[in-house]
């Protein structure tokens, strides 16, 4: 706006200047005219003289007022390209500090909304940990109110069984298992409530099946096998030598002198024979084993053994009987089945091998989760009866 007002203030100055250049030289024409009139003939000449002189001055001064327009107009628009210049910084840096503010209000807003998410998020904990602490309390109060005086029994008969099932799923105990089913059972009847009826014919079925399991004596039948790991130390070891040796004839010396050399012959083999001993025999001929071997085969005997002594605990029926096999056939091969020892511990190992050590058991005991119901749902009536009582 000021320099809209400048130019306006300069083209005005033209104007003026223009126009009062116009009005002298109209007034000049008519002070000539007037001179025309009153002077002489003299004085015209003089006047024409110097009219040249007065128009060059005019023309320099329009030319003059012209430079000086033209200087201010110049002057005036490098102003303004200043000024607008300046303008266009200052927008510049107006419009980044307006982008820096909305940043940095951005940021702000963004910390101020995390900041109430995490007070809400410890808010909501702190006020669950005080509803749970709340029904905690809650529940023991009504522990203390509502309690029955034979509660206690329905709580050992819930340990009972809870046992049991241990027994039977962890230990394969099925004996244990179901004297604690009867413990149980009888703490239950012990109650005289009626509304454990149900419960207890659970009991009762889960009996049935535990009783109808078959009969198991893992630790009988791992005792038997460690008392044969025992006896391999003393089982004697076959001879090198056929059983069905040819027994050879004695001979005697002939009372023929001319038999001397037989008779020779004679004495010298029977006098040798408490040095060396040469036997002949047929068919195939194990070997005798060095002390090492021995020690090898009797470890090994104990190792497979003690292989059919852990798959009873877990069950492996294959592993048992391939273990016990294996055994058998090395103490055919390496023992002397002559002895009486020797037949007594393979007769033993035919036995056991036989055994079956694999068990159907119970999936799952019906009253554990039957009587898990029962207390939860007693728990929870006692608990809605001290709150209302409460309010």
């Amino acid at each position: 706006m000021k320099m809209a007002n400048k130019n306006n203030d300069l083209s005005k100055n033209q104007e003026k200047n223009s126009t009062s250049v116009k009005s002298h030289m109209e007034s000049e024409g008519a002070a000539d005219n007037d001179a025309k009139i009153s002077e002489d003939k003299p004085s015209r000449t003089a006047q024409k003289a110097a009219r040249p002189t007065t128009s060059k001055l005019s023309t320099a001064a329009i030319i003059l007022s012209l430079l000086i327009g033209g200087a201010l107009i110049y002057k005036v628009q490098q102003m303004n390209d200043k000024y607008q210049s300046k303008i266009g910084e200052l927008q510049k840096q107006l419009a980044q500090s307006q982008q820096a503010i909305n940043a940095e209000l951005a940021n702000t807003q963004q910390q101020t909304l995390d900041q109430a998410k995490q007070i809400n998020l410890k808010t909501e904990t702190s006020l669950e940990q005080q509803q749970k602490s709340i029904r905690s309390l809650q529940v023991e109060l009504s522990d203390v109110k509502g309690r029955r005086p034979n509660d206690w029994l329905l709580a050992e008969a819930d340990y009972l069984i809870k046992l049991a099932g241990r027994k039977l799923f962890f230990e394969h105990d099925t004996i244990s298992a179901t004297r604690l089913m009867e413990s149980a059972d009888q703490r239950i009847a012990t109650l005289n409530d009626p509304s454990l009826d149900t419960l207890r014919k659970s009991i009762a079925k889960d009996i049935v099946k535990l009783k109808a399991t078959p009969k198991f004596d893992r630790e009988g039948l791992a005792l038997k096998l460690m008392a044969l790991q025992q006896q391999v130390d003393t089982l004697p070891l076959t001879h090198s030598f056929a059983s069905d040796i040819k027994k050879e004839e004695r001979k005697s010396v002939s009372e023929d002198i001319n038999d001397w050399k037989t008779n020779l012959l004679i004495s010298i083999k029977d006098f040798s024979k408490d040095f060396i001993k040469v036997r002949s025999t047929e068919g195939n001929i194990t070997p005798l084993l060095s002390p090492q071997q021995h020690f090898y085969l009797t470890e090994n005997l104990k190792a497979k053994l003690e292989t059919a002594i852990r798959a009873i605990y877990v069950e492996e029926q294959d592993i048992y009987s391939r273990a016990l096999d294996i055994a058998d056939q090395w103490t055919n091969t390496y023992f002397n089945n002559d002895e009486i020892s020797v037949q007594s511990f393979h007769n033993a190992l035919k036995q056991l091998a036989v055994e079956n050590i694999t068990v159907e058991y119970p999936e799952k005991l019906e009253a554990q989760q039957q009587i898990a119901e029962i207390i939860q749902e007693r728990l929870s009536r006692q608990v809605t009866t001290v709150i209302a009582e409460d309010k």
